[in-house]
């Protein structure tokens, strides 16, 4: 295999990427300025060497613990569990929460074999309990994998003296009701709101 076919090989093994795509991005790399790539593959490799997951919450950082963790002047009441470190960001990116996070790194799939000790559940609840956490925010993905892992934490939490919540799913701003799904209709309707608030 020559050179251009291996980077062909290997973007197409990133999230989103097909054949047609990776050859795209492996012609750009061939026009280019060699310094280009140069820093190219520099900058990955310090991403691997720089860039770790926090003891606490399990984002990735550079310090340890991580910016968000070492932010005295969030709200040390709230707990957003979220799947993945990028949720993290966007959540951040609301501007609309202030408390701390706990990465799962997946969610329950006892046919891939993650179970409970794979998502260092208890490290979750010991962490809640620690902090003082009076609401733990449930930030999974709206599939079934991440509704089986939030019942399985509000199981979890439910003699813990600790509000569990879950964050609204349904249809998007903007969204027209003909063009949305059964099942995001189905959960707009469970999560109704009162015009009242």
């Amino acid at each position: 295999m020559d050179p251009l076919d291996q980077v062909i090989q290997l973007f197409t093994r990133l999230p989103g990427v097909g054949r047609k795509s990776a050859t795209r991005m492996a012609y750009f790399l061939l026009k280019e300025e060699a310094s280009y790539s140069r820093g190219f593959g520099q900058s990955i490799m310090e991403l691997k060497e720089k860039i770790h997951s926090c003891s606490e919450c399990g984002n990735y950082t550079e310090e340890d613990p991580c910016r968000i963790c070492s932010d005295t002047s969030r709200d040390g009441t709230l707990m957003c569990v979220v799947e993945q470190p990028q949720d993290v960001l966007t959540i951040e990116s609301t501007g609309e929460y202030r408390g701390f996070f706990h990465i799962l790194g997946g969610v329950l799939s006892p046919i891939d074999g993650i179970g409970p000790d794979q998502l260092g559940l208890g490290r979750l609840i010991d962490r809640v309990l620690n902090l003082g956490v009076s609401e733990v925010i449930i930030a999974t993905n709206p599939t079934m994998e991440g509704d089986s892992t939030a019942l399985y934490i509000q199981h979890l939490l439910k003699e813990k003296e600790v509000r569990v919540t879950r964050i609204a799913s349904g249809l998007p701003v903007g969204g027209d009701l003909e063009y949305a799904d059964k099942l995001s209709i189905a959960r707009s309707l469970r999560s109704r709101q009162s015009l009242d608030q």
